[in-house]
C-alpha cells in the first residue's frame, strides 16, 4: 500500500479550500483518505499565519512511515522545516520571445550603446 500526502479540494466554486490528508496513493483526489495532516487556504495572502496550517507531530509519524508527499505539499513542508526544501523545476521557455524577436532586441540595444557612445 504505497501512502501519499497530498491535497484534497473543498470549499465552493471559485473559492478554494484544500485540506492535507495521507491517503492510498490509489484513491480519488477527494475520495477516501486516512488523516487529515492540516489545511491550505489559497484564498489568504502568502504572509498570512492561516494560509498553511500543519499539524507537524502528525506529518513527522507519516513520513517515517513512507508517506510521499506530491510537489505542492513537499513545498510547503520544505518551507516548513520538515523536509529538505524540493528543488524548483526549471521554467518552461514559453514566455519569452522567438528566435527573431530576441535578434531584433539585440540589434536595437547594440544600436542605442552605439548611439550613446556617439553622442558622448
Amino acid at each position: 500500500m504505497a501512502l501519499k500526502i497530498r491535497l484534497t479540494r473543498g470549499g465552493a466554486k471559485k473559492r478554494p479550500f484544500y485540506r492535507i490528508v495521507v491517503a492510498e496513493a490509489t484513491a480519488p483526489r477527494d475520495g477516501r483518505f486516512i488523516e487529515r495532516l492540516g489545511s491550505y487556504n489559497p484564498m489568504l495572502a502568502q504572509d498570512h499565519p492561516d494560509r498553511v496550517k500543519l499539524f507537524e507531530d502528525r506529518l513527522k509519524h507519516w513520513l517515517s512511515v513512507g508517506a510521499k508527499p506530491t510537489d505542492r505539499v513537499a513545498r510547503f513542508l520544505g518551507r516548513a522545516g520538515l523536509i529538505e526544501m524540493p528543488p524548483l523545476p526549471e521554467q518552461t521557455k514559453a514566455n519569452q520571445p522567438k528566435a527573431k524577436a530576441q535578434e531584433r532586441a539585440k540589434a536595437a540595444a547594440q544600436a542605442a550603446a552605439q548611439a550613446a557612445e556617439g553622442s558622448a
